[in-house]
């Protein structure tokens, strides 16, 4: 079954086409981060107009790079939710309407389930049951994965996620937009232990997260100090190193608690290098493999869609010729995900 993917939820439109028996066929993104980076941030209005402009062009390419026609297309995936909800009605709208052109079917997707089977992308895929570390801008969760569609929170955020986090204390470092990226580039300057930060809830049993608290310690440790490159890296070198460990021993205790012998990691903030390397360490401790999608593929992608879209296709599965998209979207419990 041959899939075009189309995924908008923020601030990256991107295309692409997956086929069950030969893999990824193309994919195609636009970054918006030129667009957003004069704000600081993501501007919702700004956001859903760039995609209006960039999906059909994008289409086009990404139909072309697969060398596939309209005729060989089987179905049409798109994100239904969670995200910016006009960015998403954009996406679900598109797709929708070219599905209804086609005469192809169309499916709404999960983005975090997206995010959940990107490893699957991979030449050395994980099979089913793993343990999954979602780590993103909007979400920090460990998911038990049984299958697809089968997902239950084990623990997530209790406020901010890491990834937000990241971006907060970097705008406070002084960084540009998106600041996670050059947080984690400025902490391999840093000295280590010249900022010693909490690592929040591991006092406690359970593993769900919070990272306002350490948001706020890295505000506090910056306040009244001449902000020179030193200083900033050697705060950013212990704020990494808090969120890291934090991270690292929540998925510890998940691993070894639940017996799993495979873990997934997948998000934007999966990218991280030094996140990588503690749970490589953490998972060959535990006796389980780890799986990673490469970096492309942790940030927003349509690939990730395009595959869910297919699987789910493949499975039987239909819906209806409404546009589906919401704002938010709990994974939850088993079979909850469509």
């Amino acid at each position: 079954m041959r899939v075009i993917g189309i995924e908008s939820s923020c601030d990256e439109t991107a295309v692409a086409v997956f086929d069950t028996e030969r893999g990824l066929l193309s994919h195609r993104l636009h970054s918006q981060i030129a667009l957003h980076q004069a704000y600081g941030g993501v501007v919702p209005e700004l956001a859903s107009r760039d995609h209006i402009k960039r999906l059909l062009p994008l289409v086009r390419e990404a139909l072309t790079a697969a060398h596939s026609s309209r005729e060989s297309v089987d179905g049409v995936a798109y994100t239904a939710g969670p995200g910016l909800i006009g960015a998403l009605l954009v996406g679900a709208g598109f797709a929708r309407s070219l599905a209804y052109a086609w005469a192809k079917p169309a499916i709404g997707i999960h983005h975090l389930e997206g995010h959940l089977l990107a490893p699957l992308l991979e030449p050395e895929a994980p099979p089913f049951p793993f343990l999954a570390l979602l780590v993103s801008g909007g979400h920090t969760q460990l998911v038990d994965v049984a299958g697809l569609g089968e997902y239950r929170i084990l623990g997530q955020t209790l406020d901010d996620a890491a990834g937000e986090a990241f971006d907060k204390t970097a705008k406070m470092l002084g960084l540009p937009y998106p600041g996670g990226a050059a947080l984690a580039k400025l902490a391999e300057c840093g000295r280590p232990g010249r900022f010693n930060f909490p690592r929040p809830m591991l006092d406690r049993p359970g593993l769900d997260f919070s990272f306002s608290g350490l948001k706020t310690a890295a505000l506090v440790a910056l306040r009244g100090r001449v902000l020179d490159e030193e200083t900033r890296a050697d705060v950013a070198r212990g704020f990494q190193e808090a969120v890291v460990d934090t991270l690292a021993e929540k998925t510890r205790r998940a691993l070894v608690g639940g017996g799993y012998r495979r873990l997934v990691v997948a998000g934007g903030v999966g990218a991280n290098m030094r996140l990588r390397r503690r749970l490589v360490d953490i998972a060959r401790d535990a006796g389980a493999a780890v799986y990673f999608p490469r970096a492309e593929f942790c940030t927003d992608n349509g690939a990730m869609i395009a595959l869910a879209g297919a699987l789910r296709l493949a499975a039987g599965e239909r819906a209806s010729l409404a546009v589906d998209a919401r704002a938010s979207w709990e994974l939850g419990v088993a079979g909850s995900a469509r």
